[in-house]
């Protein structure tokens, strides 16, 4: 079994700052990738950052700047640290992770998301 649990959204005013963490735990072998996806009222999920296992990240242009992401091997965690807060990042974010089993096959795996609300 593998769990991937979320923690850290909130209320934050415009220009404030969040950090938000996804921890993945159970019979995981290695990490592919891990990263945040969010989907705000009305409009389709979309990526905001993903790290992949050699480190090389990735941004959604509008975050560029602004988010970063990082992670804790050790833990299994990956963080994304959310600066310079806008009231368009107000959506529910998704952790994401695509891992390799004990069984040696991959697997996607979503969290259960935590709301992001950016107050003007």
């Amino acid at each position: 079994q593998v769990q991937v649990v979320e923690s850290g959204g909130g209320l934050v005013q415009a220009g404030g700052s969040l950090r938000l963490s996804c921890a993945a735990s159970g019979d995981i072998l290695s990490i592919n990738a891990m990263g945040w996806y969010r989907q705000a009222p009305g409009k389709q999920r979309e990526l905001v950052a993903i790290i992949r296992g050699g480190g090389d990240t990735n941004y959604a242009d509008s975050v560029k700047g602004r988010f970063t992401i990082s992670r804790d091997n050790a833990k299994n965690t990956v963080y994304l640290q959310m600066n310079s807060l806008k009231p368009e990042d107000t959506a529910v974010y998704y952790c994401y992770a695509n891992l390799i089993r004990i069984t040696s096959r991959s697997y996607n795996y979503w969290g259960q998301g935590t709301q992001v609300t950016v107050s003007s």
